[in-house]
């Protein structure tokens, strides 16, 4: 039995041929535009050529059956599946990095010291609230998956603290310091991407 034989006898099996399809193509669609956003080139690259093979077949498959509408309905669901599937995906695989930006009006909580002996690589400055209060401004970069458990972390030590989080689209130099030298696991950043 060959594949046309098999899809004129069991027309369902297309429709969710083409909903799979819709949503491999779409989940890639949207790992790629992330991933190229923070600038892994290469990876978007290759990302996008399957993406745009599998997106070539589903395509003429539902034209070449426009006369069956619940290919139509297939190929959209698979779509709005594929834009969810794929913003999830992206989020679980973490890709890049952040910097979170924290402050900390706590002086007893010193959560520059205890972040560094966590691991983490920050920088401390010193800082004033309207001119009289001393606050604690922390800068940590680190990867994405990384990041909940660091806010979790600021969250148990210094609940009262204020932090923002942005994506970091490249990073140049180390996050290790050689004064960091044995304060824990510290990442190396020796790549660049452009």
């Amino acid at each position: 039995m060959t594949l046309a034989t098999l899809i004129d006898t069991y027309p369902a099996l297309l429709a969710v041929a083409i909903f799979f399809a819709r949503i491999v193509d779409v989940s890639f669609g949207t790992v790629r535009i992330l991933v190229g956003f923070r600038g892994y080139r290469l990876l978007a690259a290759l990302i996008g050529f399957c993406e745009a093979a599998i997106w070539v077949v589903a395509a003429s498959k539902v034209i070449g059956h426009l006369d069956n509408w619940y290919l139509v309905i297939a190929y959209a669901a698979g779509y709005a599946t594929g834009n969810f599937v794929g913003i999830t995906l992206e989020k679980r695989l973490g890709v890049g990095r952040e910097l979170a930006r924290i402050i900390s009006y706590c002086s007893a909580c010193n959560l520059a010291e205890a972040l560094t002996k966590r691991g983490y690589s920050v920088v401390e400055l010193a800082g004033r609230h309207r001119g009289d209060a001393p606050v604690q401004v922390l800068y940590v970069v680190d990867k994405r998956r990384r990041m909940p458990e660091l806010l979790r972390l600021v969250h148990e030590l210094d609940p009262a603290a204020i932090y923002t989080v942005t994506d970091v689209k490249s990073c140049h130099g180390e996050d290790e310091h050689p004064l960091d030298a044995g304060a824990g696991q510290g990442m190396a950043l020796r790549f660049k991407r452009k």
